[in-house]
């Protein structure tokens, strides 16, 4: 794993993946190296992304033109190269930890759609969000359209991505996007820091099982039933004890 455009940092069992790429966008290294940072989470409970200075300006376009621009035209083709773009982040949203977007500056466009893959998101009042797609007449496709909507609901979503233009960090806020806004990215990162140690102290299987429950998009009878054969899996009488002594 190279620190070119992700950097993993681990303090316990909390690790941090920053995203490092100079510009503050999403270059090809990071698709690369996005998946190789996840492959060494062992023993890590909770995971906190963050940017260097922005959360994600989005994508590199200037390095990524190159790479798209002899797909175009050809669906096959084309679908291979952004494929290993949703493995990064579907690759993020399949861990069965918790994972905290922690976002400073802007979010945009791919950061967006990374932010809207984690579990928690908190940012920093300086925080802005943007879904631009539109605007350079293409139409998001690293799961934002998909998310956003079982998020903050569809009605906000397709204003986001219809009209492009950006929200700040209170409107975030109030349309559900984050969960918290703190003061200034001090505060944020010391916060995602809590919030990580709070989770990691949690047990894992029930952790895990919550977010397969969460993100499995089944119908309501469904869902029910998952998340009972779960626990009939997973639940140990000890776990129970333990737990009944805590409450």
């Amino acid at each position: 794993m190279t620190d070119e455009s992700v950097r993993l940092t681990r303090e316990g069992e909390v690790a941090t993946l920053t995203l490092a790429h100079p510009k503050g966008a999403f270059g090809p290294a990071t698709w690369r190296e996005v998946p190789l940072a996840l492959r060494e989470l062992e023993g890590v409970r909770a995971l906190i992304v963050r940017g260097e200075r922005h959360f994600s300006v989005g994508l590199d376009v200037a390095a990524t033109a190159p790479i798209i621009a002899p797909a175009l035209g050809d669906p096959a083709k084309f679908r291979a190269v952004v494929d290993e773009m949703h493995a990064a982040i579907e690759g993020l949203a399949a861990l069965p930890i918790p994972v905290i977007a922690a976002i400073d500056g802007w979010c945009i466009g791919a950061g967006l759609e990374l932010a809207a893959a984690c579990d928690l998101r908190l940012c920093s009042a300086g925080a802005r969000f943007s879904l631009p797609e539109v605007k350079l007449g293409i139409t998001a496709d690293l799961g934002g359209l998909q998310r956003l909507p079982g998020l903050i609901g569809r009605g906000r979503a397709a204003h986001l991505a219809l009209t492009g233009e950006p929200i700040d960090a209170q409107t975030a806020e109030r349309w559900g996007l984050v969960t918290e806004v703190l003061p200034d990215a001090d505060a944020l990162y010391a916060r995602a820091q809590d919030l990580a140690a709070h989770l990691a102290a949690l047990p894992p299987r029930a952790l895990e099982g919550t977010k397969r429950t969460l993100q499995g998009g089944l119908p309501h009878a469904e869902s029910l039933a998952a998340a009972v054969e779960w626990n009939a899996r997973h639940m140990t009488v000890d776990g129970l004890s333990a737990a009944l002594k805590k409450a």
